[in-house]
């Protein structure tokens, strides 16, 4: 049998901590959701390994120390309210849930989404509500605290910082294969936004995401 616990101290201590995630919130979070609840159960050994895990449908969680390092830079507070583009497993929907006071999950592959839906109930999350559509380029006309796009984009649309309430964040991977950009873009006063730069990593991109225009000859 698996030691579960062993496994995941292992992971925060090797590599979660050495990838600058030092909020002992975040790394106390690690051990109160259990990720291997949320992995497809062929792959439940590989829970804590630092890859990306396969989906149905040919989605992939993000590895561990992404998971905790985005969760770290986005500082959910309790009472804000989250929009996540991409639910995939429902494993980081339920990280933003324990920290906010409502998440809003969106998954353009029905299956995925059922799946996740199914997986946050059985473990109490009720504060999560899962939308089923395409929200690579926005969603709805609410706005809200933080928002997540799980995939990457080539382009960031506008739209998504347009939906951000005062002092709001907006998560998202950049580019295109092989140079892409985990960035933050933080509303600062009306208008004007502040963007950091955190790491490189290359995701696969969002269904539909934006795209530069292309120039012909």
């Amino acid at each position: 049998m698996m030691d579960f616990e062993q496994a995941r101290f292992n992971m925060v201590e090797q590599q979660i901590r050495p990838w600058d995630v030092l909020d002992q919130g975040v790394l106390d979070l690690l051990f109160v959701v259990r990720r291997e609840d949320f992995v497809p159960p062929a792959y439940r050994a590989l829970a804590f390994a630092d890859l990306e895990l396969p989906l149905p449908g040919g989605e992939r969680m993000w590895a561990p120390k992404v998971e905790a390092r985005v969760l770290q830079a986005l500082r959910v507070q309790p009472g804000e309210v989250v929009l996540e583009i991409g639910t995939g497993s429902g494993y980081f929907s339920a990280l933003l849930a324990s920290r906010a006071a409502r998440v809003t999950t969106v998954e353009i592959d029905p299956v995925l989404a059922a799946a996740a839906a199914a997986r946050l109930a059985e473990h109490g999350f009720a504060n999560v509500r899962g939308q089923v559509g395409d929200g690579a380029r926005g969603w709805g006309n609410d706005a809200y605290d933080v928002i997540v796009l799980t995939g990457s984009t080539p382009l960031l649309p506008e739209r998504f910082t347009a939906q951000l309430k005062p002092n709001g964040r907006v998560f998202a991977i950049v580019g295109e294969a092989p140079a892409m950009t985990a960035r933050l873009v933080a509303w600062t006063a009306p208008g004007a936004r502040v963007t950091t730069d955190l790491f490189e990593t290359i995701v696969a991109p969002l269904k539909n995401a934006a795209m530069p225009s292309r120039f012909t000859f």
